[in-house]
């Protein structure tokens, strides 16, 4: 059975553990990071020297970064699932996967944490305003990327839209006014009646 060490209020972890899901895999998770701590210890750091979460282990193989995670197990284990079968949609679908973390990410994590993670005394509204205005702009690109098919990748859900679906849930749960995005809400609709989305996803922000 695959392990994996990581808490499952991380947006890391939560990439890896809606994943398995998708892919029916059993798994055994151990609570890591954030306040249950172990993760900055020794026999943690030995398996992972960066410290952080998921990292898991499968058999005698360990492996960390959540995107390469969902790689790994979907090309184990996927057979068939959530990757196109042809080498232009799978680009498609990893494409998105990067731009997760090079352009949504750094938008609406400075969000999420101003919002969520800090308290309303020590908010910096400048910061919160400009990171509103990032992310707006970011969900922009991807409602016209959802303009004609149902999925960012194409017909099906693929591991492009797992790390976004990751923040779309936070995005909307978000104490903020939000803009209309047609495509983009459709999509989010279409995520929220997954199983694996509800039970992996949407839980309480902290």
């Amino acid at each position: 059975m695959i392990k994996i060490w990581g808490r499952t209020d991380s947006s890391n972890v939560q990439k890896v553990l809606w994943c398995c899901g998708e892919l029916a895999l059993d798994f055994d998770r151990v609570d890591f990071g954030g306040k249950f701590g172990g993760n900055k210890e020794k026999p943690y750091l030995d398996i992972n020297p960066n410290g952080l979460v998921p990292t898991i282990q499968d058999g005698d193989f360990i492996l960390w970064e959540s995107n390469s995670v969902m790689r790994y197990l979907v090309d184990k284990y996927g057979q068939g699932k959530l990757l196109p079968s042809t080498a232009e949609g799978r680009a498609d679908a990893n494409r998105w996967m990067d731009w997760q973390l090079t352009t949504l990410g750094p938008s609406i994590v400075p969000l999420f944490w101003s919002l969520i993670r800090t308290p309303a005394d020590k908010r910096d509204p400048k910061v919160v305003n400009s990171a509103l205005e990032k992310t707006s702009g970011a969900w922009t690109i991807v409602d016209r990327q959802l303009a004609n098919r149902p999925y960012v990748a194409g017909n099906d859900l693929t591991l492009g839209d797992i790390p976004l679906g990751v923040w779309a849930y936070r995005w909307f749960n978000l104490p903020i006014e939000r803009p209309k995005f047609a495509n983009f809400d459709a999509w989010y609709k279409r995520l929220c009646e997954r199983p694996a989305y509800q039970k992996h996803i949407m839980i309480p922000l902290t």
